[in-house]
């Protein structure tokens, strides 16, 4: 219903003229199209004489209109009306609220873009996107995103004096609030530390919380590899004895092999559950391509999106929803290191490879028109 009324505010289509005038009374400021649940009730109201009671019974009561003599094209107006209402409806004061909120949201994520990326991260979980969608559209529109780092990082995520977007220790899967808040303290009140094992000391936090910073590679202002920052990190100890207090600091690492691209964004994702280094998908990407895979971004391409041959995608899954108004469709968002795909899964399709589309990883979707359907 939306699409006609806009297309006739942007002067894209004339706008008809109505079938009986109670319709222009009604209809008037919305250009002739039933936008709410309102609308529908008002026309039952003032075009085929129901009581307001008996207009929210619309559909069950067509012999009124017989009643009242209105021309059948009237009659035929009205159904229509209810019958969109009764597919997309929706009351004026829910969509007036919703309209509020999506506004503002747009114009802080336009004209303050890593604020806007930091509260949203500050909020979660929201169910929708994950934090590592988040950071990438936040990217995607020219917001600089610096890691997790203990001399820099607060619990939350923050905007810097320059405008860069700093991520928080929040986003470390095991972290605890008052360890992170006791290390941003402690880091307020002395400065930058070079040592490790002195912010734990003099921050007073748990060894279980450094060791998920090391495991998130949150050391790197010390100069400190995340093996390094492991290697110190499985020395601390919540039941330190006093004779120990002023113990040397620990050992280095003792030569362990340097960590591949691919290892590092791995435990990126087990730590924080998002990687600022690389998309896992770039590490599959030869292979997929000698497989004839192509990237989601490449549905982008309008002539490739238009013909009728079949195009393979692969990707993590983001979203996956069936709603029970969908008969048994189900929609699914992947995404890769260029973009995202939308699946439509139908219920037989759904049925067949039930193990495949509830899977985390899911790859090999049949292209159709401008959308995208599972296939194996």
């Amino acid at each position: 219903m939306v699409h006609p009324y806009l297309r006739r505010r942007n002067k894209e289509e004339p706008i008809p003229p109505s079938p009986h005038p109670s319709f222009d009374e009604v209809l008037g400021r919305t250009l002739g199209v039933p936008l709410f649940q309102e609308q529908c009730m008002a026309l039952a109201v003032k075009a085929a004489g129901f009581t307001p009671g008996e207009a929210d019974q619309l559909r069950r009561a067509m012999a009124a209109w017989k009643r009242k003599g209105d021309p059948a094209i009237v009659r035929g107006a009205l159904l229509r009306a209810d019958q969109r209402f009764h597919e997309h409806g929706f009351p004026e004061s829910h969509a007036a609220s919703f309209a509020l909120l999506v506004y503002a949201s747009a114009w802080l994520k336009c004209h303050y873009p890593a604020e806007f990326c930091a509260a949203i991260l500050n909020s979660q979980p929201m169910g929708f996107y994950a934090p590592a969608q988040l950071i990438r559209d936040a990217k995607e529109h020219n917001v600089v995103v610096r890691p997790i780092d203990v001399n820099h990082s607060a619990w939350d995520c923050t905007v810097e004096p320059d405008g860069a977007l700093r991520l928080g220790m929040r986003l470390v899967a095991g972290a605890r609030k008052e360890d992170g808040d006791a290390i941003r303290a402690a880091v307020e009140r002395r400065g930058r530390y070079s040592s490790l094992l002195s912010l734990w000391r003099e921050s007073g936090s748990s060894a279980l919380t450094f060791r998920r910073l090391a495991g998130a590679d949150a050391f790197g202002s010390m100069n400190l590899s995340r093996q390094e920052a492991l290697w110190n990190a499985r020395l601390l100890r919540d039941d330190k004895l006093p004779l120990f207090d002023g113990a040397e600091e620990p050992e280095a690492e003792p030569g362990l092999p340097a960590l591949s691209a691919q290892q590092h964004t791995t435990l990126d994702y087990n730590a924080t559950g998002l990687s600022l280094k690389s998309h896992p998908m770039e590490f599959l990407r030869p292979s997929l391509r000698a497989r004839k895979v192509r990237p989601c971004g490449d549905l982008r391409n309008a002539k490739l999106c238009h013909n009728d041959c079949p195009i393979a995608v692969a990707g993590l899954v983001l979203v996956r929803q069936r709603p029970g108004t969908a008969s048994g469709v189900t929609f699914i968002t992947i995404e890769d290191e260029t973009g995202i795909a939308n699946l439509i899964v139908w219920r037989q399709v759904y049925e067949c490879y039930r193990k495949q589309a509830r899977a985390n990883v899911l790859s090999l979707t049949e292209r159709s028109s401008a959308k995208v359907r599972l296939c194996t």
